[in-house]
């Protein structure tokens, strides 16, 4: 980011987000890609500090403040705060990184930890609701929301590599497409479920039973039918108008379930091509195979 004389433009990007959804990652990543890094600063100096960094000749252009609810109540000053640095020419831009409860809960299980806000009684998901109501004002106001509940730490990398490194437009929208076995239930964050079982079936052909969806020889099995081009068709302009519907909504995260009876076949090929399709969208595209190694004996 440059003026038109060439001298840089500082670069100064607030990361913030609930406890668990990745602002740690996202420092470190932002630390990699050459910016300076502050977390948790108080938030009475974060005006200093911005007065320090645009003072004089500073040679930081890129610079990265994490911000959470560590700060405790006083969070709720921090429109002020933003209005103060504002004012003082500073440009910033605020990061949020977001994941849905259940993931979230999960991931403090994993590790272990204690919400900051559980409380006494370590109620994680009272500590997670109250801590969505704190930050609201910094969601509300951010220039980038990107939901990790889908992401793994490679993904979340290369799109703040996309948005802060390379300059790129940012889509926080993610559709998620998962194939799944309804002998094993469906996917309890599913948003969309779709039942492909009334598709050819490759199980009841010999040389495809062993092989998946993933095949070439299963797909083209699958593909090949006149039914399963229909389907894909309606459901695409199905989804093409739902899709608008939902980011209208404030939602950026779609997740849709395929389903077939195992999860190996038709499934797997339905979820790919649909996948496929999609990309020529402005998403971000997700696919992965719930139940793919499951019966792999059959």
């Amino acid at each position: 980011m440059k003026e038109e004389t060439g001298r840089n433009i500082m670069r100064f990007v607030i990361v913030t987000g609930l406890s668990g959804a990745g602002k740690s990652t996202a420092l470190k990543t932002l630390e990699d890609y050459g910016y300076f890094c502050v977390d948790n600063l108080p938030l009475l100096l974060i005006s200093e500090f911005a007065r320090i960094m645009i003072k004089g000749n500073n040679a930081l252009d890129k610079i990265a403040l994490g911000i959470d609810i560590r700060s405790g109540e006083e969070i709720g000053t921090i429109g002020d705060i933003l209005n103060q640095i504002k004012e003082m020419g500073v440009q910033y831009e605020v990061l949020f990184l977001e994941s849905n409860t259940k993931e979230l809960i999960k991931r403090y299980k994993e590790t272990r930890r204690a919400h900051p806000l559980s409380g006494t009684k370590g109620n994680v998901e009272d500590g997670i609701k109250r801590e969505r109501e704190l930050l609201g004002y910094l969601k509300e106001h951010a220039n980038y929301v990107v939901d990790t509940s889908k992401l793994l730490v490679r993904d979340l990398k290369q799109e703040l590599e996309h948005i802060f490194v390379e300059n790129g437009d940012f889509n926080n929208f993610v559709i998620s497409i998962t194939s799944f076995g309804f002998k094993y239930g469906i996917p309890i964050d599913a948003d969309l479920v779709m039942d492909v079982r009334f598709l050819n079936n490759p199980f009841y052909v010999p040389e495809l039973k062993p092989l998946s969806g993933r095949d070439k020889e299963v797909f083209d099995y699958v593909m090949a039918s006149p039914t399963a081009e229909e389907f894909l068709n309606k459901y695409l302009d199905l989804l093409n108008f739902l899709i608008p519907q939902y980011k209208k909504e404030g939602k950026t995260n779609l997740v849709i379930g395929i389903g077939c009876t195992g999860g190996r076949h038709r499934s797997v090929a339905v979820a790919i091509e649909l996948g496929r399709r999609l990309m020529d969208g402005e998403y971000v595209i997700k696919v992965d195979h719930r139940d793919l190694s499951r019966d792999v004996s059959r």
